[in-house]
């Protein structure tokens, strides 16, 4: 079970609690962070953190933190499905590109295959990016734990 640390915003009784996670990326943690390309890219364009609602009977107060906790097998299935994917799409498009070509007499061609290879690869990413947003939708972390106040007991802005 993959855990992370998440601060209640918001707790209304109604079965739900409101909850940010802090995202942390590998980048933050290596000494050249400052000339890596990857780094910049990354602090550009991925969010800084994320909230989200999840169900819950317990009450819970703004700022108290709470462990979270996600199934490996969830995040194995979603970088199955985003990574392998469009790379099965591409052998089956290339090879189904590349058996027309020889049936139509364009066997010295590979033109065929090449596009029914990045048409196999598009589609196949096109429907993995649903079928895991599909996953995310239906895999909800669970709180494992209730872990209390931060120290100082600062509570964040709404």
């Amino acid at each position: 079970m993959m855990e992370e640390t998440a601060t209640v915003i918001r707790c209304p009784g109604d079965g739900w609690v409101t909850v940010e996670v802090k995202v942390k990326n590998a980048c933050n943690h290596c000494d050249n962070n400052d000339s890596c390309g990857t780094s910049a890219v990354s602090k550009a364009f991925s969010p800084k953190v994320q909230r989200f609602s999840l169900p819950s009977n317990t009450q819970y107060e703004p700022g108290e933190l709470l462990k979270l906790g996600l199934p490996e097998s969830v995040i194995l299935k979603a970088a199955a499905i985003v990574y392998l994917m469009p790379l099965a799409g591409l052998f089956v498009g290339a090879a189904l590109g590349h058996f027309l070509a020889s049936l139509s007499g364009l066997s010295g061609s590979d033109l065929l295959a090449i596009v029914f290879g990045l048409s196999g690869a598009t589609s196949a990413w096109w429907l993995g990016r649903r079928w895991a947003k599909a996953l995310e939708i239906n895999s909800q972390p669970v709180i494992l734990s209730r872990l209390g106040r931060p120290i100082g007991g600062i509570s964040p802005a709404s």
